[in-house]
């Protein structure tokens, strides 16, 4: 099968859609597939990133968007089409479509090719988290792409409610995978733990981007919790801020790799805290290392976290209620031993080869549904 992923991130960059995309280009290389990436440029010396890449790599113009410059939004450009003719694919895959996949949807149209679309970021709630707008204007975009595809992709059960909400059809389940051999219990470092809690310390972990809409600041009050101490894992443009919204906090950077499996797995809790996640990759990663995880009761969360089994969910937005919740499980270590120990007994079936293989069964339904419709 040929298949062209078009993307609006793709390694370097550190996301969901970026990481999901590469998976799924390796993936289907790893299967015999012919899968080509057209995504939008990084900067010139990461043109080693794409020369490792599991397939080619078509890179289309872009520009940093204003204010968050680790995000890059691709201009008009021919090499989206130009790219399908050349590439002569069976089917398109749509990675988070709202810029460059708008193009990439016209592009199949014109030549007739079937596209499915794969819906990963809530961007109704950054809307309203960077614009103060209403959602109006990102559903409608959304609603216009996804709609002219074949079939659409939701990450968890909430957001395929929300998409079937708002009027779109042809939704079908399909989550994200996990590494579980990279993402390990057997990885805890107790040489790292006593640089990061020298003094024993409960070690609360975050690993996501430092934006508005991840309002990691809620994490406030746990820093203020006594033997407990709050490490944060990556980089965006909320870094300044929330190393002063979190006093005592330790703030190690962008890690990724073997590295950022080290550090999960030397944490004692998860805690995340943004409300607009559509999955959340960090909680699956979190609880293959073994983690009990606290998250809000919204989005993809819910799919993930049992509560009472392999952690705790906490109403979005409420700082007091996650405050009491690392309290809870830091006074209780073996309930907090027991929800690790479910948590990755639960994702352990979940690895990238199954989510996979669940992507190709999507695309072959949706090649037999245009092949009947056409015969």
């Amino acid at each position: 099968m040929r298949v062209v992923i078009v993307t609006e991130s793709y390694p370097p960059d550190l996301n969901g859609v970026a990481h999901c995309a590469h998976q799924t280009a390796r993936h289907l290389a790893a299967r015999g597939h012919t899968p080509l990436v057209v995504a939008p440029a990084t900067a010139p010396a990461d043109a080693e990133d794409d020369r490792l890449a599991p397939c080619p790599v078509v890179r289309v113009p872009s520009i940093p968007l204003p204010g968050y410059p680790q995000v890059r939004v691709a201009l008009p450009s021919r090499r989206v089409t130009a790219a399908l003719e050349e590439h002569r694919p069976d089917i398109v895959h749509l990675a988070g479509p709202f810029v460059l996949g708008v193009r990439g949807m016209a592009a199949a149209a014109r030549l007739g090719v079937p596209a499915v679309a794969v819906y990963q970021t809530d961007l109704a709630g950054y809307a309203r988290t960077y614009v103060g707008a209403g959602s109006g204007t990102a559903w409608r975009r959304i609603r216009r792409v996804h709609t002219a595809a074949d079939r659409t992709l939701a990450p968890s059960r909430s957001a395929q409610a929300d998409l079937e909400a708002h009027g779109i059809p042809r939704v079908r389940l399909w989550p994200r995978g996990v590494d579980t051999d990279r993402f390990h219990p057997a990885r805890r470092d107790q040489v790292l733990r006593r640089r990061l809690a020298p003094d024993g310390e409960l070690i609360v972990g975050y690993v996501g981007r430092l934006a508005p809409e991840k309002h990691v600041e809620l994490l406030a009050g746990v820093c203020a919790l006594p033997g407990v101490k709050v490490v944060v894992v990556g980089d965006g443009p909320s870094r300044a801020s929330v190393a002063d919204a979190l006093p005592g906090a330790t703030l190690l950077g962008a890690l990724t790799g073997a590295e950022l499996a080290r550090v999960f797995a030397s944490f004692d809790v998860f805690a995340h805290t943004g409300p607009f996640e559509t999955f959340c990759q960090t909680v699956q990663e979190a609880m293959a290392s073994g983690l009990p995880v606290i998250a809000p009761a919204a989005g993809g969360p819910l799919d993930l976290v049992e509560p009472g089994r392999t952690g705790l969910l906490v109403p979005p937005l409420d700082a007091d209620a996650l405050r009491e919740a690392v309290r809870l499980l830091a006074a209780r270590p073996a309930r907090r031993a027991a929800y690790g120990t479910a948590a990755r007994a639960t994702v352990e079936g979940r690895t990238w080869q199954a989510v996979g293989d669940s992507l190709i069964t999507h695309y072959a339904e949706v090649l037999r549904a245009r092949t009947a419709v056409t015969a």
